[in-house]
């Protein structure tokens, strides 16, 4: 069912056959030295590694993998302004001064991933308008109460209230309810962004060392100040600061914020192309879509017109054997019209989330600065989060520290724990979604 990998080293999927061409980049070996050494190379770590290099700053960065092998290399592409956690919600956790500023760096997260695109010329099928819509009707008044707060409250007429009918025209399915139509927002291929921000970071002088995954590191003061020292199989970075860019990687490296997240494993398929009349009906306005439902479904049209649909959840280490027959019944609940297309491709990826999906940004002391758990936000919010890491070592932390200051429980139990009490919650969640 899926294609052929179109590029070496990296999981099959419709991204990786339909990739811009990358070089090799070699494995770490012997000492390097460095101002910053970052661990991950997705759109955390690629997009601080560039505004590093910007201001001068040496990087290194060292990746288990491949470029963007990770879930930034797989997931629905959807940039998207906001956050999980309601503006009010936030408003009582901080003040109103530190929400309205959370805020902001929310539009500003997706005005960013543009001019990032547009400086550096990536061409990675960026398209306008994304919709988040009731997956039933009891849900349309709380669609309708969020737009008119965002409208009223915060002055932001880019986001617009879809009645179930208009919904119903635009996405040619009459099971959705009403819209919440962010007019502003956008979607893209996220592999290559991702390798469009290696390309631009590359140019600015940054090192990748791709195969090379960090086994442990340690950090100590000097007369100069800190340094860490990062350790993998064949060499080691010295540097003054190092970023942890690994989110549902992260794995056991460092235990003090293993328990912030949780690593969960969604999956996408890709149809065959379509022919343009289908294209039209099923999504008028070519725009991603995300539903209302805790485990939601997500769905896009590709740049060759094929329908990208993201449905399922699995919280083991493992993928589903054949994940396109795994994800289509998600997608013919929806469209059943579409039982003969051909499925071409079926992937999956692993991300990180929160207990209150908010991303999770720390300083684990002072050379040791984390930003993880997206929590679905993770193409505007981490590339984002990479550039606000990038200010904090440069001198300005005060926006990194205030994404820093919104609590972030751990999960029950720790990492030893978490799981059980993880697949359970879902569960209780998946039933809410179809029964209530």
């Amino acid at each position: 069912m899926t294609k052929g990998c179109g590029l070496l080293g990296y999981e099959p999927s419709y991204y990786t056959d339909t990739a811009q061409a990358k070089p090799d980049y070699p494995c770490l070996k012997g000492e390097v030295q460095a101002d910053i050494c970052i661990v991950g190379a997705g759109f955390t770590g690629l997009s601080a590694a560039l505004h590093l290099a910007e201001q001068g700053y040496q990087v290194a960065v060292l990746e288990a993998e491949r470029i963007g092998w990770g879930a930034s290399g797989r997931n629905g592409g959807q940039v998207c302004q906001g956050h999980n956690m309601g503006h009010e919600e936030l408003e009582k956790k901080l003040g109103k001064a530190s929400a309205d500023l959370l805020w902001q760096m929310s539009l500003e997260s997706v005005d960013l991933v543009r001019a990032l695109i547009a400086k550096h010329d990536i061409q990675c099928d960026l398209k306008q308008g994304v919709m988040h819509v009731a997956a039933k009707p009891a849900h349309n008044a709380h669609i309708k109460e969020t737009v008119e707060y965002k409208n009223r409250v915060l002055n932001y007429d880019a986001l617009k209230y879809v009645e179930p009918d208009e919904v119903s025209a635009m996405l040619g399915c009459e099971r959705f309810g009403a819209g919440e139509y962010w007019t502003e927002g956008a979607h893209l291929h996220p592999l290559n962004y991702a390798l469009g921000l290696a390309q631009a970071a590359e140019k600015a002088g940054v090192r990748f060392y791709e195969n090379s995954r960090v086994s442990h590191y340690a950090s100590h003061k000097t007369v100069e100040g800190s340094q860490v020292t990062v350790e993998c199989e064949q060499g080691q970075v010295k540097a003054k600061y190092l970023l942890l860019a690994c989110n549902g990687y992260l794995g056991n490296l460092e235990p003090r914020i293993a328990s912030k997240i949780m690593p969960i494993n969604n999956f996408i398929l890709a149809t065959e192309p379509l022919d343009d009349a289908t294209c039209r009906r099923i999504n008028r306005d070519d725009i991603a879509v995300a539903d209302s439902r805790f485990v939601i479904n997500y769905f896009k049209l590709s740049g060759d017109n094929r329908l990208l649909w993201g449905g399922g959840e699995n919280y083991s280490s493992k993928f589903p054997k054949d994940i396109g027959n795994f994800v289509r019944p998600y997608m013919l609940e929806y469209y059943p019209e579409l039982k003969d297309a051909r499925i071409d491709y079926g992937w999956g990826g692993t991300l990180a989330i929160t207990l209150n999906r908010m991303p999770h940004f720390d300083r684990v002391d002072d050379a040791i600065f984390v930003a993880q758990g997206y929590s679905g936000h993770g193409v505007a919010l981490a590339t984002l989060g990479g550039k606000l890491m990038a200010e904090a070592i440069s001198g300005s932390a005060e926006r990194f520290d205030l994404f820093a200051k919104v609590p972030t429980p751990s999960f029950p139990g720790g990492t030893l724990l978490r799981w059980p009490g993880l697949v359970a919650g879902m569960l209780f969640y998946s039933l809410r979604d179809r029964f209530f």
